[in-house]
This record gives C-alpha cells, structure tokens and sequence, in this order.
C-alpha cells in the first residue's frame, strides 16, 4: 500500500527547515513526556524517535538530522530523560533513522508501509550493533527489540497514517 506524496528537501539555508524542525522538536518533548505517564514508557514506546521519522520522511535529511540531533539533547537538558549515559546511543540511533528515512522517501517519492519499515529496521538493526559496539553489552544494545517492539509498530503505523495525511500538504 503506497501512496504518492509531495515530500520535501528544504535547504539548511531556507528558513523552513528551521520552523519546521523546530515544531518537530516540540512534538518529541511532548510524546515523550506523554509516554513516561506509563511506567518504562519510553523504553516501551520509544517516542523519542516518532517525529523524527515523520520529519526526515516528509521534509528531507535537513530537517530530520535537526530533529535528530536536538529532540534528544533538548529532552536531557529540560528532563533529564533520556539520561546523559545513553544519550550517545539514542542521538546515533536517531541519526540513523534520520538518513534512512530521508533516503527511502527520495528514492521512493511516495508513503508507503514498506518504506517505513526499512527505516526503522535500518535505525535499529545499525543502531544496535553501533550501540553494542560502544557499551560492549548485547542485552542493553537489544533492549530495543526486547522491550520497544510496541514502539515500533506505532512508528509504523501511525508514522504511515500521518505521513499519509501529509501526502497533498
């Protein structure tokens, strides 16, 4: 299921690439606090990476690299979360996801669950072998396929269903 969509590679020197990385901060200091309501959210939900897969697809790897890189620091500075001891791994981890949705939605020029899924297999198979390689522990590197599948699949389902609501805009 694919659907044709107007995406975007707006220039670090446009001034959109910067509000629009700027609401999709906001929204991963949002969904995150939401997510810690439950206890072990954001291991369970991982909603520090939903919008920036939702920027990186839509608005190009200007804006998802933003994303990326500042939801995570912006959430340790505000919150303390995700803590300065994996906050490494987790800006990684949302680099990853940034370039790889980026890619899929250039080479692809549409929305499709399939295309989404490889980003987010991407971010988190090369993720955690660089997590891995970093910590020299498998069971904290795999802690997101332990515990985070929830968190995927909401990446890709509702990462479709906006994207998809996103498609004429």
């Amino acid at each position: 299921m694919a659907t044709t969509a107007k995406l975007y590679s707006f220039r670090l020197s446009n001034t959109k690439t910067y509000l629009f990385a700027t609401c999709f901060v906001l929204g991963n200091l949002l969904l995150p606090q939401l997510a810690h309501l439950v206890p072990q959210g954001g291991l369970i939900f991982l909603p520090i990476y939903f919008f920036t897969l939702i920027a990186a697809y839509k608005y190009g790897i200007h804006v998802g690299l933003l994303t990326a890189i500042l939801s995570p620091l912006a959430n340790n500075l505000l919150f303390g979360m995700p803590p300065s001891a994996v906050l490494p791994a987790i800006i990684i981890k949302s680099v990853i996801l940034a370039i790889a949705a980026s890619m899929v939605a250039k080479h692809s020029g549409k929305v499709s669950f399939g295309g989404i899924l490889l980003a987010i297999v991407a971010y988190q198979v090369i993720g955690t072998g660089i997590e891995w390689a970093m910590t020299q522990h498998f069971f904290t590197a795999v802690q997101d396929f332990r515990i985070g599948l929830p968190g995927m699949l909401i990446q890709l389902t509702a990462g479709y269903f906006i994207l998809k609501a996103l498609a004429k805009v």
